[in-house]
């Protein structure tokens, strides 16, 4: 099966803009990563990656980071 191929530039800024989403809206709430990988399930290290965009969440992890923080999903990723 052949590997996926890397994703496009404008991909990645996105990604990483989601990141920096996610990362404000934590700690607008005044929580840390682990408080919120503990709430959601999520690994810390998992959480640390996708605020720096250097991990694509699922939907369901975005589901659960969102809940976890206490905001809408639309929260996240707007």
């Amino acid at each position: 099966m052949p590997s996926a191929s890397p994703s496009p530039d404008w991909v990645l800024t996105q990604r990483r803009a989601v990141g920096e989403r996610i990362r404000a809206v934590r700690l607008y709430a005044n929580l840390t990563q682990e408080q919120v990988a503990i709430r959601s399930g999520v690994d810390r290290a998992s959480v640390v990656r996708i605020e720096q965009g250097q991990q694509s969440p699922t939907l369901d992890t975005l589901i659960r980071l969102a809940a976890a923080i206490g905001v809408p999903l639309p929260e996240l990723v707007r």
